[in-house]
């Protein structure tokens, strides 16, 4: 319309010009505005005598200025609201109204109309173009003066007219205008060099007349109209408001910037916002009148009362705390460039200003004076909104907390109000979410949409205040006890106990309307991002250990809430993906908590009903109203979800969650511009990137719009004017771009953040919540179902990258937890991966004797529910998870792979192992010519899977098990590991051997040897090294124990490459009060003999199972052996001569002595010495035979009753866990008399064919065996010398300890697992012990389903243990009937073949002892097979007829009925049959014989 009656103006002016003129024509208009400007222009007084007061008018009357001023009404109508109007009227070439407007204002007119010539100039300065030319005409014409002339007496301009007229007529419409001006021009265009060439640039004139002569004076002065004072507060705060709003600090800012004027340098002006700024960050009378006006404002308003001007006071009052709210948000940007700068400017935080003294009330109220606009929310929105946009930001300060919480508190009534306010703001019903909002709202929209941001400003200062510690305001608000403890807090309803109605009542209310219906909790829908907010509240209420109880006690007895909101999800609002999202994601993390909690408080109706809700494929009835469930409800499981009738099944809602989570996400397109740099574009972009409040990196929309504009505007030209729309059309594609990125950046947050929820409720579940509500069955297929769809979803070719990372820790969550379900099917335990007797035949010792154990029977069962295909299914999937993400994989997501396939890997190693140990009891014919079991089909056809994905798998995990970050290296080589198990056909041995990387592997351990001798400091570095070495080893033994894997280790020299290593030869010493045997305080560094034991046990290990496994190169493998023991020596002799008994140093022994049975045969060294050493044979040797004497000179110390003493000593030294120490020390020296007395039958059989020719390892005494309580004389408890041979009494001793240790573990074994079959019968203080065992603390806390079942862990590992003792016991007493052969053999010779070389001298008188030979003669037999003896010199009659005597009386009826017993109990398990009876049989015949 204004456009219209614009354009007829103009076309009638120029028709009436054309026949003869008329007076009502803009051209008429115009000729009269500029007659008036020439004639009063010449009237003028000279500046030197003008006073600036108005002379008698004598060309303009009074019926002429009230047309002049209906005209310029008009005009400013017209030129308002049209900018065709706008721009044609001031281009005219003729009438120029924006000179003759400027020129009237410097001529004497009344202020009436000098203020509606500048309402005027204020309409034409809506459009930028004339904006700039106004502001040079502004300084041209000094309206204000700027400009002082050095010739000038007295001030002149508008600053007069305030002063000296309008204050005495009591009337300011002349400032107002100014001011009205000044706020379009600022907003329109504002030229930073104002001024230049005059005067120093800026606009610090104006904002110093606006500031000190306008605003700071504004209450002092007189008004005829009581509503003007504070219309000039609402225009003046509205220029601050803007100038501020428009500001951004700038490092330049601080400095001080030099500009030339008329020859002199000169200090150039600051921006008008750093000046507001400074101000408002001190204690200056304008914030101090800021604080006053809002102060006042709150009073009337109290009043609820019409007064005049209360609208502007209104505004006025809005515009003030907006200053303070836009000063809250730039002053941390304001005071780090302050100080960086080192400027001599100082400033107080905002925050801490508002916490000072009042000194009208003499009180600190200032926040509360703010506070107290939110009880105004229902008539003033605008100013309840500023109000809660104030406190939100001060709510960050955790310095101001206790001091804001005293002061809303202080005052009960005021306290009430406050909390009033709050809530009726939260309440507000007429609250509207607009996701855009238009251009130009209904008011009624407007103010819906502004209730609304301020109910979202107060959930956001609650949020801010919860992560505080108490007190703060959000305790206050939301109901919680403030003088006593939190945790003592009884919420109730509103009213109820007195109770008031508080936030948390409202965020309750807003989030339950809707949930009695189908629909779901209605704020979802219509106010999403305010629904979000909510559930952040609840869940950050609680997630604080403070709050906590009490909020989670009141949620579940009084409202049924979680419940009632998680029988709705998922929401599925389309139009709010990104609020929708993170909803479910706080309620998630809510339902999580309470899940862990009533688990842990054992509150097992409120966790099965979660659960039932969660995880049921059967329809769910409403619980609406109910808070707990019966007693019916309660004594029935979960195993309730299958049910396979007639029952219709529904998808499980933990799974309709993820169903309703999209992977894709949109790819934006890049930017195509027409006028503007893409590159300068982008950069651009990323300079006006922030992060928000939920660390998201966006961009500031509004920061790059007011750039761009301002780029836009400096543009200068008529070229650039006429560019001009397009250019801002490209602004606004630049600026819906940079919205849709911002967008996708949010969206994939969300959707990060519903996933990390997903993932933490299904960890939860599966593991705090109590065992026995999900059956082991169904929380198989549970974990199926969601392995299946979680691969589903992501290995779609839309699915975003940026998800993976969550994904591959739910997968890795998921595949861990399946794994321990299996396991916990199965009564014992499976192997761990690693090198270590794993794979030994330990554990099926008893099988045949004992029942079988609960739950063996049900292993088919169990995994038929689960079914072989849907393993192989899960498997496929990660394998292509793998392989497709291994290209873009971060280092912790391909950790987090290899773990996932490292679960599946081990499942399936862990059912074939458990059946392995369960058919044990079967003879070895059955198990040869069984049938393929079920899990030896599982695993044969797991491995083809692995397979058919051929070298592509292989190079990945073969790549990083080589190379890459630390963790993944060793995560890599435990796949290996696992894989080598299974692979039958060795296809990944052989691509291991011919692509290189078993070279590469062994190479890097001569490569490493640098690294790991830094291990063995005092002070080491990072134990990273240590870690992967130790991975490696034991990969490499897993490898050994196959033969072609042995075969190709000895091709790549992995024990040269070992004997070359120097760090076995820097063996500490074994001193604990000194350096090397000191350890890290913390406990967790071990000290470096434990350090070196780390680096030695893997490498004697892999030489142990290599001398094994080379059946076909044996003689090779014991050549490079034999070679390691001779380089090291040193270390190997320091070893066999230590006289510590700790548990590592019988770990060593054993090991070694191990190594030592198996390469130093004389057979073998025979061929070695032909081989490889040829002349240097006996010198390089000497070492060798050293080792083998000292091996012998073992059994004195480990064979005889010595062996009790050190034991005893062992577990009085022993620290922590004595039973699991002293049980390893027993195990170690077992097996060291083990490998001593394989060593020697070996030596008796590869040495002489015959018993006459046998070489005598022992001597023919037995005072060992015959001493009375297996005590030594005392004459004999010193250390003997390892070069000394032990008697005869030895192995007698070792006999008999061996069958009494057999039957003693025999019976523990028996007892242990007959505990294990009746665990619930065990007695709780039984219980509450065993568990200890596995669980230091907290077992009280725990149910008692989770204590049978540490229980059951510990006597699994007791069981474990016992069958490791037996099988050993086993081994010395029946693995070759080594001991009865040995004392055969010798008995044999020394009763039928040896001749006494002098009855007289026996060697036994006169307390004489067996002389042994110099470990240099120790291989004299090959070059005197006379002597018929391993370095004996003598033996008499006499000693050979005590022998006699004493076997006859320690082999008696007793010893060898157990021994045929052992036989009976063990050997026929086994399916072989022992030669212990022939052998007893044979020793009775010796003792009967009578010599010729």
């Amino acid at each position: 319309c204004s456009s219209l009656i614009a354009l007829v103006l103009v076309i009638s002016a120029e028709n009436i010009q054309a026949a003869g003129g008329s007076p009502v024509s803009w051209e008429h208009f115009f000729h009269s505005l500029m007659l008036y400007h020439q004639h009063l222009r010449r009237d003028l007084p000279s500046a030197d005598s003008m006073h600036y007061r108005h002379l008698p008018l004598r060309g303009i009357t009074q019926r002429e200025l009230d047309g002049l001023v209906a005209f310029l009404q008009l005009i400013t109508t017209i030129v308002k609201w049209s900018e065709n109007a706008r721009l044609a009227l001031c281009e005219h070439p003729q009438w120029t109204p924006v000179v003759v407007m400027l020129g009237l204002l410097q001529c004497s007119i009344p202020p009436v109309l000098k203020a509606e010539l500048l309402e005027t100039l204020t309409a034409f300065g809506k459009s930028p173009e004339i904006a700039a030319s106004l502001w040079q005409s502004l300084e041209y014409t000094q309206i204000l003066q700027t400009v002082r002339v050095p010739s000038q007496r007295q001030a002149a301009g508008i600053e007069v007219e305030l002063n000296e007229i309008e204050s005495r007529c009591e009337e300011y419409p002349l400032t107002r205008a100014f001011c009205r001006l000044l706020s379009t021009l600022v907003e329109s265009s504002f030229p930073a060099n104002l001024g230049a060439g005059l005067r120093p640039p800026g606009f610090d004139p104006y904002l110093q007349f606006l500031r000190d002569s306008v605003f700071l004076r504004f209450p002092s002065r007189a008004y005829r109209r009581a509503a003007e004072k504070w219309e000039v507060a609402e225009v003046v705060l509205e220029v601050f408001h803007k100038l501020l709003r428009d500001y951004e600090p700038q490092p330049d800012d601080f400095m001080d910037q030099a500009v030339e004027l008329q020859g002199e340098e000169l200090i150039a002006y600051k921006p008008p916002g750093f000046n507001l700024m400074f101000h408002l960050l001190n204690d200056s009378p304008m914030l101090a009148l800021c604080l006053s006006l809002l102060e006042e404002g709150v009073k009337q308003l109290d009043t609820y009362a019409h007064f005049p001007g209360k609208k502007h006071l209104e505004k006025a009052v809005e515009h003030c705390l907006g200053l303070l709210n836009l000063t809250l948000q730039k002053e941390n940007l304001f005071m780090d460039l302050m100080r960086e700068s080192h400027s001599s400017f100082i400033a107080t935080p905002l925050e801490q200003l508002l916490q000072g003294f009042n000194p009208s009330t003499r009180k600190a109220d200032h926040v509360v004076n703010i506070a107290r606009y939110l009880y105004h929310g229902s008539t003033n929105p605008e100013l309840a909104f500023e109000s809660a946009k104030i406190l939100c930001c001060i709510s960050r300060y955790p310095n101001i907390q206790l001091k804001l919480v005293g002061d809303f508190t202080h005052d009960q009534n005021v306290s009430q109000k406050l909390m009033a306010g709050f809530v009726e703001c939260l309440d507000t019903e007429d609250a509207e979410e607009l996701v855009q909002m238009e251009d130009e709202p209904v008011p009624e929209k407007k103010l819906a949409q502004i209730r609304h941001e301020t109910r979202v400003h107060i959930l956001s200062l609650l949020i801010n205040s919860m992560e505080l510690k108490p007190p703060n305001l959000a305790l206050y608000l939301l109901g919680y006890e403030l003088k006593k403890p939190v945790t003592t807090t009884n919420l109730q309803d509103a009213g109820v106990l007195g109770c008031p109605r508080s936030c948390l009542h409202a965020v309750l209310n807003i989030l339950e309307k809707g949930t009695e219906g189908r629909t779901g909790p209605v704020a979802v829908r219509e106010s999403p991002h305010l629904a979000e907010l909510c559930y952040q509240v609840i869940y950050q209420l609680c997630a604080c250990s403070e709050t906590s109880g009490p909020t989670m006690r009141y949620l579940r007895t009084s409202q049924g809430f979680l419940f009632s909101q998680l029988q709705h999800l998922p929401f599925i609002v389309s139009d709010h993906e990104i609020s929708a999202l993170n909803q479910m994601s706080w309620l998630m993390k809510t339902a999580s908590i309470e899940l862990r909690v009533t688990s842990l408080n054992r509150q097992r109706s409120h966790t099965q009903r979660l659960l039932r809700l969660l995880l049921n494929d059967v329809p769910v009835k409403s619980y609406a109203g109910d808070g707990e469930g019966g007693l019916e409800e309660e004594t029935k499981s979960v195993s309730g979800f299958l049910h396979f009738d007639t029952v219709s099944k529904v998808r499980r809602k933990i799974l309709s969650i993820l169903d309703s989570i999209d992977f894709s996400q949109e790819v934006l397109e890049p930017l195509q511009l027409d006028f503007f740099d893409r590159a300068q574009m982008e950069q651009v972009i990323t300079n006006c990137e922030h992060k928000n409040q939920r660390g998201q990196t966006v961009c500031n929309v509004k920061l790059l719009h007011r750039v761009l504009l301002a780029e836009v505007n400096a543009l200068q030209g008529m070229a650039a004017i006429g560019q001009r729309p397009l250019l801002l059309e490209e602004i606004n594609t630049v600026l819906q771009h940079v919205v849709e990125r911002n967008k996708l950046r949010q969206c994939l947050h969300a959707k990060r953040h519903v996933l990390e929820s997903w993932r933490q409720l299904v960890e939860i579940i599966l593991t705090a919540c109590p065992q026995d509500l999900i059956q082991v069955e169904d929380r198989q297929l549970i974990i199926r179902d969601l392995l299946q769809d979680l691969h589903d979803k992501i290995l779609d070719d839309d699915a975003a990258q940026e998800l993976m990372p969550v994904v591959s820790g739910a997968v890795f969550t998921l595949t861990a937890h399946l794994s321990q379900s299996i396991r916990t099917e199965q009564t014992q335990p499976p192997a761990a991966p690693g090198p270590g007797p794993s794979d030994s035949q330990y554990v099926p010792v008893l099988d045949g004797n004992f029942t079988t154990p609960p739950g063996s029977e049900s292993i088919a069962a169990g995994f038929a529910s689960i079914g072989d295909s849907s393993l192989h299914i899960v498997l496929k999937k990660l394998l292509d998870f793998i392989l497709t993400t291994v290209v873009k994989a971060s280092r912790m997501m391909r950790s987090t792979i290899m773990v996932s396939l490292l679960c599946m890997l081990y499942v399936i190693n862990v059912i074939k192992f458990t059946e392995r140990i369960y058919s044990a009891k079967n003879s070895m014919w059955e198990r040869l010519t069984a049938p393929e079991d079920a899990f030896s089909k599982l695993q044969r056809e797991s491995m083809m899977i692995i397979e058919s994905y051929g070298a592509g798998l292989m190079e990945v995990v073969c790549r990083d098990a080589c190379d890459g970050h630390e963790i993944g290296r060793m995560l890599a080589l435990a796949v290996l590991d696992r894989i080598v198990v299974i692979d039958k056909q060795q296809h990944w041995l052989l691509y291991l051997s011919s692509s290189g990387y078993l070279k590469v592997l062994v190479d890097s351990l001569e490569q490493e040897d640098i690294t790991l001798q830094s291990m063995l400091n005092p002070q080491p570095p990072l134990l990273k090294a240590l870690y992967i070495y130790e991975s490696k080893m034991a990969f490499l033994t897993r490898v050994a124990k196959n033969q072609q894997g042995a075969l190709e280790l000895l091709r790549t020299g992995v024990i040269v490459k070992l004997a070359q290593c120097q760090v076995y030869d820097m063996r500490p010493e074994m001193d604990s009060q000194g350096m090397f045997g000191m350890k890290d305080p913390s406990g967790f560094i071990p000290a470096p003999v434990e350090r070196y034991r780390q680096i030695l046990l893997p490498a004697l290990q892999l030489c142990q199972v290599i001398l094994t496994s080379s059946v076909t190169q044996q003689q090779q493998a014991a050549a490079q052996v034999i070679q390691f023991l001779i380089n090291h020596s040193d270390a190997i002799q320091a070893i066999l001569r230590c006289q510590e008994f700790s548990v590592g140093s019988l770990q060593e022994l054993a090991l070694l002595t191990g190594i030592i049975s198996k390469a130093a045969l004389p057979v073998i060294l025979t061929g070695v010495k032909k081989v490889v050493f040829k002349a240097n044979y006996i010198k390089a040797f000497d070492p060798l035979t050293s080792q083998q004497r000292q091996c012998l000179g073992l059994l004195n110390r480990f064979g005889g009753s010595d062996r009790l003493r050190h034991l005893k000593l062992q577990e009085e030294s022993a620290q922590g866990d004595r039973v699991s120490k002293k049980e390893e020390a027993e195990l170690a020296v077992q097996q060291i008399c083990a490998n001593v007395m394989e060593y020697c039958q070996a030596l008796l059989l590869y040495s002489a064919p015959t018993a006459q020719h046998t070489i005598c390892l022992f001597t023919p005494s037995l005072s060992e065996a015959v001493a009375r309580d297996g005590t030594r004389p005392e004459m004999q408890s010193s250390v003997t010398p390892y070069w000394r041979l032990p008697g005869l009494g030895v192995i007698v001793y070792l006999l008999k300890q061996s069958a009494s240790d057999f039957f003693r573990y025999y019976e523990s074994h028996r007892q242990i697992n007959n505990k294990l079959q009746n665990v619930e019968q065990l007695p709780p203080d039984e219980i509450k012990e065993l568990c200890q065992s596995v669980v230091s603390a907290g077992v009280d806390k725990i149910s008692t389903t989770q204590k049978y079942t540490l229980a059951r862990r510990h006597l699994i590992k007791q069981i474990n243990s016992r069958a490791k003792l037996l099988s050993l016991c086993s081994c010395i007493l029946s693995n070759g009937e080594i001991c009865l052969f040995i004392l055969w053999r010798h008995l044999e010779y020394y009763l039928l073949h040896c001749t006494p070389t002098d009855t007289q001298d026996s060697l036994l008188s006169a307390g004489t002892t067996f002389r042994g030979r110099r470990p240099q003669d120790s291989h004299s037999v090959d070059s005197n097979p006379d002597a018929r003896s391993f370095g004996l010199s003598r033996v008499s009659q006499n000693d050979i007829d005590q022998l006699q005597n004493d076997v006859a009386s320690s082999f008696g009826e007793t010893l060898q009925k157990k021994l045929l017993d052992i036989e009976g109990l063990y050997c026929k398990v086994r399916s072989r049959y022992t030669f212990i009876q022939a052998l007893v049989r044979r020793i009775r015949g010796l003792l009967r014989t009578t010599r010729s």
